[in-house]
């Protein structure tokens, strides 16, 4: 038997840069907006937007670390 952990990837490099990238745009996108609605005193219901962008780039941030 295998005593080593076996590494399954089942993407590639130029697919692990792609999400890497969307991560980091989405996580960004979620700042300037949280940034921009606190100026903006917007009601609290447009904070729940934020939602989308930052699980987004947690999702793709997780995908490209793991590469899956």
């Amino acid at each position: 038997m295998n005593g080593g952990k076996a590494e399954l990837t089942n993407i590639g490099p130029k697919e692990t840069r792609k999400r890497l990238f969307m991560g980091v745009a989405m996580l960004t996108l979620g700042v300037v907006l949280a940034v921009v609605f606190g100026h903006a005193d917007v009601s609290r219901g447009w904070y729940a937007a934020l939602f989308l962008p930052f699980w987004i780039g947690a999702l793709a941030l997780s995908q490209a670390r793991k590469k899956t």
